[in-house]
């Protein structure tokens, strides 16, 4: 996802960029130092969401915030400031922006920012183009470690919404259906390559252990990947 950030302050530009990219390494995060620099970004990206600094140089943000609604730019704002005035917050609320942080950013405050703007948006995705994004990845990288929180930042969605959604399509739970799909994986393998040890199996497709692999083998399938193999063998 695109994002960008607008504030005169460099360090403070540096900062907050720091906190995104921890929480979201392969966000693209454009900055400018003022409107006017913003604006011209504009011609050449889409962003979902813009952090405004209030107090900028020529052009405020909240003129930048009003630019945006003319324009008809599709862009959730969350206004930054130095200043706790009430002032502020009504124009704001007047120019539907999606929150107001108060400098210095806690970083607590600026990721509960984001995850709202994702829960709220999906960054535009519809739940069943979503979750087969997420199953294009699953099935590609099933012999890799997998974590929702992981796949939910590939997708820019928060863990809990791609958890709820990822049910409500395929009507079972993420986990579930990772290791009933590395079970169907691994039985290919074995009667593919009966050659192979099951600890070479279970870590193929991804199991921490032989003894993991084992027992949930048998609680799936009935029988033992043993028995499996010999019967198939």
């Amino acid at each position: 996802m695109k994002l960008l950030m607008i504030d005169d302050e460099p360090l403070e530009l540096e900062q907050l960029s720091y906190l995104v990219k921890k929480q979201y390494p392969n966000w693209d995060i454009f900055t400018a130092e003022d409107a006017f620099e913003a604006r011209q970004l504009l011609k050449t990206h889409s962003f979902p969401l813009a952090f405004v600094d209030i107090q900028l140089p020529g052009d405020t943000g909240l003129d930048f915030c009003e630019y945006l609604r003319t324009n008809d730019y599709d862009t959730e704002v969350v206004l930054i400031t130095a200043y706790q005035d009430f002032s502020y917050a009504k124009q704001a609320i007047r120019l539907d922006v999606l929150d107001y942080l108060v400098k210095p950013v806690i970083e607590k405050e600026l990721l509960k920012v984001i995850e709202d703007f994702l829960a709220k948006n999906a960054y535009m995705e519809t739940k069943s183009v979503l979750i087969n994004k997420v199953l294009d990845i699953v099935h590609e990288d099933y012999g890799q470690k997998l974590q929702l929180t992981d796949l939910a930042r590939k997708v820019f969605v928060t863990p809990t919404y791609l958890s709820k959604k990822f049910t409500e399509v395929t009507g079972v739970k993420f986990t579930d259906y990772i290791t009933n799909f590395r079970i169907q994986k691994a039985k290919q393998l074995m009667t593919d390559h009966p050659e192979w040890s099951l600890l070479q199996v279970a870590e193929e497709v991804g199991f921490s252990s032989q003894h993991h692999f084992s027992n949930l083998f048998k609680k799936i399938e009935g029988i033992t990947p043993s028995q499996f193999k010999e019967k198939h063998s």
